[in-house]
């Protein structure tokens, strides 16, 4: 900075000097003014270098040079740490909570390098292009707004649904780019990615990491390789995410190479730094929010503590692979119909897990609805977990009874087996469960629509339904015994990634297939997903010389929606995939000729 002011001061000598000169008409003859300023340039040219070299080594200095004298920004001291370590490093992992202002440093920084590198070429990704143009418009808006002189640096912006570019008076330009195969190919000098938390390696290594390969090269003659600059410099910025992900365990591998003064650093903080400066939520809104019973303690701890959350060691099942399943991007709030307004041939099974409180931190019920995905030969290829619901706390068996009748009919169940979609409803029947298996026996009229709901009845036990006419659709599932062959399934059906679970949070986009009024609801099927992943990731396996058992890691987290699935998918395999299995069996067997 004094070097800048020592600049400032010679030049305005240079100019009293040069002013006085030009009063002299023999000068004026002599000298040309294109020489006067070619002149300036040459005399000042070790203070320009020295300027710039300042300037790329302090971004908030320089940010703060460029401030307007009333308004802009006041960068607090970690901003200031932050932002000087995206400047200074060939790799960054930050950690910070909501409301810490991560993406705003993110921006500053890529406009920072777009203006002291004359044609580098930078990106930023996100989960899609559609979040990661959303995030840069409206930070690049508040950034000029901030900055007002940065309009001076910027040739052109253009922001639109999928797609960023910014190009800067230097040559450099900034654009988007997504965590996804469509990336690949792409080639950038540097890269920014937001939200690194949901990246799983293999992505990485084989999309994201080759786009920084190519250096950049000076725009003088020689057009070299500066050794001094951080090509292939990648930072992620994210709030944190699962142990024993992909990007828990990159974070590990930063710290040991931070430790050996490999040109890394990883940096974190919880929500009371940001608050400490006074900015996003204050003390008192933090800790009610995590103090409110409605409040999932693993999406706190993740957005506002910056904790690794999960299973360290003996995890039920590896949480990357979990979440590498998210791949459905619609949720099912009923059978589909085609175009003549008949149910498509779906298959689907339905999984309860039973629970009766009014207490909200107590379990809950947890209803998971499964969509069966056959092959032409007619192998399961796949299960989609298209919807989970969650009933309020409170309701007594026979209200709970209604609800399961009402999805029933909703996913097109019917009386005559042979033409329902529903192949079987799957109750966990361990003391509380019974209650509700009694009431789903009972005939029920709805309460809201006066449609007659029916009598259930089960498959596998002797239980008496109101009538001989009911449905048998009910299994009755008591895990006693078979609680291994449960665990086993759900491990199997995971790990071979038969498994399919909706996509979560920015990864899919807000529209809705069946109209605005069910975008609320299929905002709560994913927003149940992304809890059931919170609870699997909570469970590792407990081994005894007899069988092996779940175990919570906090017990504060519940783990209804993984026993609906978990019992559900048991089924499936008991019966549904052995069904084929025996059919084709038998079909072999008719084409034997015996003589």
């Amino acid at each position: 900075m004094s070097s800048y002011k020592n600049f400032q001061d010679d030049n305005f000598k240079y100019s009293k000097e040069s002013s006085r000169t030009n009063d002299n008409p023999a000068f004026n003859s002599q000298v040309k003014v294109n020489d006067l300023k070619k002149n300036s340039f040459d005399d000042n040219f070790n203070k320009w270098v020295e300027f710039v070299q300042w300037a790329r080594f302090y971004p908030d200095l320089w940010f703060d040079l460029i401030k307007p004298e009333k308004g802009g920004m006041r960068l607090d001291l970690d901003q200031r740490v932050f932002l000087r370590c995206l400047s200074r490093f060939i790799s960054t992992y930050g950690v910070f909570p909501r409301g810490f202002g991560k993406t705003m440093i993110e921006l500053m920084s890529i406009y920072h390098t777009g203006v002291f590198f004359p044609d580098v070429n930078l990106s930023m990704s996100a989960q899609t292009k559609e979040n990661a143009a959303s995030i840069s418009e409206d930070k690049h808006k508040e950034l000029i707004r901030k900055f007002p002189l940065l309009l001076n640096e910027i040739t052109k912006s253009s922001f639109s649904k999928d797609s960023v570019e910014v190009i800067f008076k230097s040559g450099g330009t900034y654009s988007i780019l997504a965590n996804a195969q469509s990336t690949k190919g792409q080639r950038r000098h540097r890269l920014n990615v937001e939200e690194s938390a949901l990246l799983n390696n293999e992505l990485f290594k084989d999309v994201l990491e080759p786009v920084v390969n190519v250096p950049r090269r000076t725009i003088g003659e020689q057009a070299v390789i500066s050794p001094y600059e951080l090509n292939g410099m990648i930072n992620f910025v994210t709030t944190s995410g699962y142990r024993g992900s992909d990007e828990f365990n990159r974070i590990l591998n930063m710290i040991k190479e931070m430790a050996e003064l490999k040109g890394k650093i990883v940096l974190g903080a919880s929500w009371e730094l940001p608050c400490h400066y006074g900015r996003g939520e204050t003390r008192n809104q933090l800790l009610a929010k995590k103090n409110d019973p409605t409040t999932s303690a693993t999406a706190f701890a993740m957005n506002y503590e910056s904790k690794w959350v999960g299973a360290t060691d003996g995890a039920l099942v590896n949480i990357s692979k979990l979440l590498k399943l998210r791949t459905i991007t619609k949720a099912e709030l009923e059978c589909p119909r085609d175009k003549r307004g008949n149910l498509e041939l779906n298959e689907y099974v339905l999984g309860v897990d039973v629970a009766r409180s009014s207490a909200q931190s107590n379990n809950k019920t947890a209803i998971v609805v499964l969509k069966i995905i056959r092959n032409s030969e007619g192998l399961i290829r796949q299960i989609q977990l298209v919807n989970i619901i969650e009933p309020p706390n409170g309701l007594n068996f026979k209200e709970q009874s209604i609800l399961v009748k009402q999805l029933f009919k909703r996913y097109g169940g019917n009386e005559d087996l042979t033409k329902s979609r529903v192949k079987a409803i799957v109750i966990d029947g361990n003391v509380i469960g019974k209650g509700l298996i009694d009431r789903l026996l009972e005939d029920v009229t709805d309460p809201d629509t006066n449609e007659e709901l029916g009598c259930f009845d089960t498959i596998n036990t002797d239980q008496k339904p109101d009538h001989d006419k009911a449905i048998k659709i009910i299994y009755d599932l008591t895990a006693t015994g078979i609680n291994d062959d449960i665990i086993r399934t759900f491990i199997d059906y995971v790990e071979t990634e038969k498994l399919k679970l909706l996509k979560v949070n920015d990864e899919i986009k807000k529209t809705s297939v069946h109209g605005d009024d069910s975008l609320v609801i299929e905002e709560q099927a994913r927003l149940h997903t992304q809890r059931l992943i919170d609870e699997i990731s909570n469970l590792k396996l407990k081994k005894t010389q007899k069988s092996i058992t779940v175990e919570q890691v906090q017990r504060k987290i519940d783990k209804d929606r993984y026993s609906a699935l978990a019992y559900a998918l048991y089924y499936i395999f008991l019966f549904l995939e052995k069904e084929i299995e025996e059919t084709n069996m038998y079909e072999e067997d008719d084409s034997i000729v015996y003589f």
